[in-house]
């Protein structure tokens, strides 16, 4: 069940251990913005001012953009759901992806979330908790488009398991599967120079610390397979499929990342705060590893686009919460830009949102 709680209060700290030792850019500087446990996907809601934060447990949480960054207030304005990690806003409603199904909710003001009446657009999805966090983006066509994970580390699928799908406005009881082949998706964007979503996709376990990578898929065409279970990721055979032959015309990554350093979120950057250089470029979090035998991730990478869409490599972009001893201070998970042009970013294990800013240090 669904129901709304008077909001509480809770206040971010001027500094936090979490921030010890992170590396940025020249000009670049990161604060706690919020507090917000187990944070997970974020949805900017402007003409509101306020944003939304998901969890993986049942609680969806909104935060205002506007006050003073040391009390900031974290709002619960949804409780009692279904691993609610997929949220998005547009046109007034907030959509909720839990892992069994799509709804939305109609919020002409922020004042009004306690009183909106939840509308199920979908309830069909797979109800499997093995990768059952759901991601979920608005396309430049104005779809919505749902990642379903694998509901497993490596087997053969079913249904709408390993897709992404694309629900039309007005015809949310038909989803078409757009993707298949796709081991666990968290995290999607709209690239702006070739109109396509492009997603992560995490891959196999058990494979060696090594093999196989993760990865960052574009979506060219409705119906493309990305492999999996045939690929564990990129173009390394799971042993279980190895005498299988896979199908025809698999699509490769867009970016062969590091084994194990679990791609979430990616946000194609197109505000106005940072340096033109980082216009159209896409920042993914790496959320880190959790059984290779040195761990890898915990850091947002770069990918820089050329004026096509391409990708020409990666760097880079925040670094630090994996310290040298191996211990770990924070894990990121999720990016949105907010209207002034800085970056936010969840981490789940820190509890927090992190903001940043850019200022020229030239001037």
């Amino acid at each position: 069940m669904v129901f709304f709680e008077t909001w509480a209060l809770s206040s971010t700290k001027a500094a936090s251990p979490t921030l010890d030792g992170l590396t940025l850019q020249p000009g670049f500087s990161i604060s706690v913005f919020a507090q917000a446990p187990g944070a997970r996907s974020l949805a900017l809601a402007a003409e509101l001012g306020f944003v939304f934060i998901s969890t993986r447990t049942d609680t969806v949480y909104a935060i205002p953009i506007s006050d003073d960054d040391t009390q900031r207030p974290t709002y619960p304005v949804l409780r009692g759901l279904k691993a609610p990690n997929g949220i998005a806003w547009k046109d007034g409603f907030l959509y909720v992806v839990e892992q069994h199904r799509v709804t939305r909710y109609p919020v002409p003001s922020i004042d009004a979330l306690g009183e909106a009446s939840v509308e199920i657009l979908y309830d069909q999805l797979p109800d499997k908790p093995w990768h059952g966090n759901r991601s979920a983006r608005f396309g430049a066509d104005g779809a919505l488009y749902v990642g379903v994970g694998s509901p497993c580390n490596v087997c053969s699928l079913q249904g709408f398991e390993g897709s992404i799908l694309k629900f039309t406005p007005g015809h949310w009881d038909k989803p078409q599967i757009v993707a298949t082949g796709i081991r666990n998706t968290v995290g999607m964007d709209v690239n702006p120079r070739t109109a396509n979503i492009v997603f992560t996709d995490n891959g196999a376990d058990g494979m060696g610390d090594d093999s196989p990578p993760d990865e960052l898929n574009e979506l060219t065409a409705p119906g493309t397979h990305f492999g999996f279970p045939w690929f564990g990721g990129g173009s390394d055979r799971t042993p279980q499929f190895k005498l299988v032959s896979p199908p025809q015309d698999t699509v490769p990554p867009i970016v062969a990342f590091q084994a194990h350093v679990a791609p979430l979120g990616v946000d194609f950057y197109n505000g106005g705060m940072f340096p033109s250089a980082y216009q159209n470029d896409a920042l993914v979090a790496q959320h880190g590893s959790w059984n290779r035998s040195s761990p890898v991730g915990y850091q947002i990478k770069r990918i820089r686009f050329d004026a096509s869409g391409h990708v020409i490599d990666t760097r880079p972009f925040i670094q630090g919460w994996l310290k040298k001893n191996g211990t770990v201070s924070g894990r990121p998970v999720d990016l949105e830009e907010l209207p002034d042009g800085s970056l936010l970013i969840s981490d789940d294990a820190a509890g927090l949102v992190y903001r940043v800013i850019y200022k020229n240090p030239n001037l």
